[in-house]
């Protein structure tokens, strides 16, 4: 199997970064998430910068996360000697507050296991995307880093390692555990070995006393543990902003120009996020969301957007960086998200799926409870008004709107869910308003997406093409596992987009063309529905096949090639692992093994 997104991931809620299987540090945006990046050999392998270990002689190099964590390990073997490459950035309770002690930095602890490797260090940083010139300047117990454009940054490293053998990249023999920590900002107290060390134990204490507030499952454990794991560094503590991804421009397919810059809070993915999250018994995160939520509409009149950045902004320009080669060559490299502007009626309904879920699965936190009702009044109102109208839909399609069946269906599960609101606040008035409205919205949807002769539910009203996503109806409640016209659609979906055990989101042509790799969650999508009709072997199979092409630490991307299974698109994806997770969790609900 072809692989080459073999990407580990270590962050701490506030910026996170890739670490190659080979201990490469090839992307990292300090101080967060959104930031320009300080290392970017992912999109560009000759002025991206990065930060490594090389060891020549090793015969075996081999990664793993340290269980339960978002620590990652790298171990180099060979006859001359043996030594761990332990990445993380710190993360804990500050002792006697809620608060986290998050700095913006990175502490890679290199731990001889053995002998006496011959080793160097590679560090090359290239700050604000690669612009400009870098300048590594030694400082005798520190080395800075500073770039000399017009914007002025700077990042400090610090080390036990002489800062000569670390600017000269010289082959030296390790003779002691060293420890490298890379800061956004200066230390005022330096840092040591023993400073490492014990950033370590703490950081892997929360980490396992967060990932061990999960349940344990019979079926599928330790995916669904990693995936949450993964889900959780793609939060941004600072506001409860749920990323996308961690980065921008990772192709959908190679050498064409769907290149996207993930690294922004789209309201659809992250709505989904924490009602999968809220799942498994991690309750700060859904509340962070929520508060985030809460801060973005201020005002009653206040429209809700697609996406906003990680700190809650509107405007995301969309602009390319030309002096980029892009991952591969697949050019423009990207940053910003011109989407911010799309209209798509399906947010209305994640959203309001998302705090009927809070609401039930919390139903004591009171507090809450008239934020979110104005919240609940507001979105079906903007339901009221727009959903006759066609928009972008989930895909975002750049060209003309239309009506797409899957803004229509969460459309109906925004009023839905209200009523249930309704109902649970004892706002009876409201329920009898807003029922006519769900009945007449499902009415139109069996109506107009049906078509009689593809038997199936179509992409959009009066078409004939299929669509992955139009798969979700049953999840939703819309209609019944064992209704015909759902199975119907179960395998016309899979005669016409299936291909080599991985899904097309769609086959019709976009603004793009045709699109010519799967979208990793509409395959997970597809496996959930075959186990509602019935056909669980079937499902089993392909779940095992699906989890086989995540890269050697079960981290899955945006999207897979058919026939290489090679993950593409940008890496972690967030849809990715919470649509894993709920095929894990249907899995072990039905007690399938």
């Amino acid at each position: 199997m072809t692989d080459n997104l073999h990407y580990g991931i270590i962050g701490n809620c506030k910026s996170a970064a890739l670490v190659n299987k080979d201990s490469s540090i090839d992307w990292c945006c300090l101080p967060n998430f959104d930031s320009p990046s300080i290392f970017a050999n992912l999109l560009d392998k000759n002025i991206g910068g990065r930060f490594a270990f090389r060891y020549p002689q090793a015969s075996n190099v081999a990664q793993k996360y340290l269980k339960r964590s978002n620590v990652l390990c790298t171990r180099f073997e060979s006859e001359q000697g043996i030594f761990e490459v332990i990445d993380f950035m710190p993360r804990y309770l500050i002792d006697g507050t809620s608060n986290f002690h998050a700095p913006s930095e990175i502490i890679r602890y290199v731990r001889r296991v053995n002998g006496f490797p011959l080793i160097n260090v590679l560090y090359d940083p290239r700050l604000e995307y690669a612009k400009g010139s870098t300048t590594n300047k030694d400082k005798e117990n520190h080395i800075i880093s500073v770039v000399d454009i017009d914007k002025f940054d700077i990042i400090f490293l610090y080390s036990n390692l002489s800062t000569n053998k670390i600017l000269t990249g010289n082959q030296f023999e390790l003779v002691e555990d060293l420890f490298f920590c890379l800061s956004y900002n200066e230390k005022l107290v330096l840092p040591n070995l023993d400073y490492a060390k014990t950033e370590l134990e703490k950081t892997l204490s929360y980490w396992r006393n967060w990932s061990n507030k999960g349940a344990e499952y019979q079926l599928y454990n330790d995916v669904i543990h990693r995936s949450a794991l993964t889900l959780k560094l793609l939060s941004y503590d600072k506001t409860g902003a749920i990323l996308a991804a961690v980065t921008t421009s990772v192709p959908e397919s190679i050498g064409e120009e769907r290149n996207w810059d993930y690294r922004y809070c789209w309201i659809r993915d992250a709505s989904m996020v924490v009602k999968v999250i809220s799942k498994l018994g991690h309750k700060r995160i859904v509340s962070r969301y929520l508060n985030f939520i809460l801060d973005l509409i201020p005002d009653k009149a206040d429209q809700l957007r697609i996406m906003y950045s990680i700190h809650g902004e509107k405007i995301l320009a969309e602009k390319t960086l030309d002096h980029l080669a892009g991952y591969e060559d697949s050019k423009p490299v990207r940053i910003g998200n011109a989407a911010y502007t799309q209209k798509q009626h399906d947010i209305y309904g994640i959203l309001m799926d998302a705090i009927h879920t809070q609401i039930v699965t919390y139903p004591n936190e009171t507090d809450k409870h008239e934020d979110l009702w104005t919240i609940v009044k507001g979105l079906v109102m903007f339901v009221q008004k727009n959903w006759k109208f066609p928009d972008k839909g989930i895909w975002e399609f750049r060209s003309n709107d239309s009506h797409f069946t899957f803004s229509k269906l969460y459309c109906w599960v925004a009023i839905d869910r209200a009523i249930s609101v309704a109902k649970i606040f004892n706002q009876w008035k409201r329920v009898d308003e807003w029922s006519p409205l769900c009945k007449e919205i499902k009415q139109d949807i069996f109506k107009n997406a049906w078509n009689d002769s593809l038997q199936s539910f179509t992409q959009s009203y009066g078409c004939s093409h299929l669509d992955s996503s139009i798969l979700l109806m049953e999840s939703c409640g819309l209609i019944e596992a064992s209704d015909s016209r759902f199975i119907s659609t179960v395998k016309a979906i899979e005669r016409e987009l299936m291909k080599d055990g991985l899904l097309y989101r769609y086959k019709n042509e976009d603004d793009f063309g045709i699109p010519t790799s799967s979208f990793t969650i509409c395959t997970f999508w597809f496996i959930n529905s075959l186990i509602k009709i019935g056909e669980t072997k079937k499902a089993k199979k392909y779940f095992d096949n699906l989890l086989s092409y995540g890269n050697h630490l079960s981290l899955f991307s945006e999207d897979i090639n058919f026939a290489s299974k090679r993950l593409l698109g940008n890496f972690p994806q967030a849809y990715s692992h919470l649509a894993l997770i709920e095929v894990a969790l249907t899995f072990n609900s039905m007690s399938i093994s």
